[in-house]
């Protein structure tokens, strides 16, 4: 998927957020029609009954029939898929779409000539009943492409991003594993040694954030001043994630071409950042460590670093089973949660072996890999039985 910053006129962009509109709008009716489907009974709406119903309404409807029907049949062909998506078991219910938060639409059966370049950095693209939009061309198109989605971001961004499957990225050919533990202090910790860490903010956009959420609590709902305030946190938060993002990619591509197995653990991250605040008959506890921890997981990028590395690295990624891989001494093979004495120092309680942590589990990781460290040596197995209750992961990664 390559992703570029549109550049559109001020008519355009009001164009381009009436496509998003009925998007929303035609999406979240199909949501209203499957919340009040009663299985057994009635038969569910499929794609073309609900574009027969679309074609009612635009014509019932003139705000609505000027818009794009490519837009909104399209938004009802996504939605089909997610349902599918969701009977396979392999996504979760699509829910309602709110205005402001993941805004966008999809455009597919894209013609050669619907994508130009204009000059060394400048591209277009034609959207419908829009016309043709420019974006900054940073990285090659790919050849074939059949269809883009557009969207618009809290900072009130917009991108076009055209479907394509790029090429893998080449192993060396040497054989190499690598083991990566992902924590929170420490984003990822190389078997090698290396330690890397995901940018945030700097010291002095954290310090204006925070004046900036101060302002944001005085400010009266609905007020100029406050959506002026909530921008402004949008591009800074936004400024953060290119930041991450760009780490993630940038780390993905070195890790591809250095090693030809990449070793990580097999982490629910989903799960793991879930909310600890439960409900009003049942409360839960440590509701503030639990939020500070997830949002430090996300700050790290674990579940991006992971995806891409497993689109650039195809059948190289060995997920393995986290259990006991931050208590096991890479030296001896001891298990024990006492030798962990800090977040970033390892003593073993048997043998003395002191290592950096994160960089012990690191080694742990890959030595799961068939023909290297533990499982070579022929020592015990990671994840297998002990006799002793297994601390968290969560808590001590």
């Amino acid at each position: 998927m390559s992703r570029f910053r549109l550049q559109p006129s001020p008519a355009q962009e009001q164009g381009l957020a009436g496509h998003c509109g009925h998007a929303r709008f035609v999406w979240n009716l199909a949501v209203e029609q499957y919340r009040h489907w009663k299985p057994g009974r009635t038969s569910a709406p499929g794609f073309a009954e609900q574009c027969r119903q679309l074609t009612e309404a635009r014509s019932a409807f003139g705000w609505l029939r000027a818009g794009s029907v490519t837009v909104q049949q399209q938004a009802l062909k996504d939605f089909a898929q997610a349902m599918a998506n969701f009977f396979g078991g392999t996504h979760r219910k699509p829910a309602f779409r709110r205005r402001g938060r993941a805004e966008g639409f999809r455009i597919v059966a894209v013609k050669p000539g619907d994508v130009r370049r204009v000059s060394r950095h400048v591209g277009e693209v034609r959207v419908p009943k829009v016309g043709w939009v420019r974006f900054r061309w940073s990285r090659a198109v790919g050849e074939g492409v059949k269809s883009f989605r557009i969207t618009r971001d809290a900072a009130g961004r917009w991108h076009v991003a055209f479907a394509a499957i790029p090429d893998p990225v080449p192993g060396p050919g040497t054989g190499e594993v690598v083991g990566v533990d992902r924590g929170v202090t420490v984003s990822a910790a190389l078997s090698t040694g290396e330690l890397l860490n995901a940018p945030a903010l700097r010291d002095a956009e954290r310090k204006r954030l925070l004046r900036l959420q101060r302002k944001l609590a005085k400010a009266k709902r609905g007020s100029n001043r406050r959506a002026r305030v909530k921008a402004a946190i949008a591009r800074l938060k936004a400024r953060e994630a290119d930041r991450r993002k760009d780490w993630a990619e940038k780390t993905s591509t070195g890790l591809a071409r250095r090693f030809d197995v990449i070793a990580v653990e097999d982490l629910k991250v989903r799960n793991m950042i879930r909310s600890a605040r439960g409900t009003v008959e049942a409360p839960g506890r440590n509701v503030r460590q639990k939020a500070g921890l997830n949002r430090g997981i996300l700050a790290a990028g674990w579940g991006r670093l992971v995806t891409r590395l497993e689109h650039k690295a195809p059948g190289r990624v060995r997920k393995i089973n986290p259990r006991f891989t931050s208590q096991t001494c890479n030296a001896c093979g001891h298990v024990a949660g006492e030798s962990r004495e800090s977040q970033a120092l390892f003593l073993c309680v048997a043998c003395g072996h002191r290592d950096n942590a994160d960089v012990n589990a690191a080694r742990n990781i890959r030595d799961t890999v068939p023909g290297h460290g533990t499982a070579a040596r022929g020592g015990p197995p990671l994840g297998g039985p002990v006799n002793r209750e297994p601390q968290s992961e969560l808590l001590i990664a």
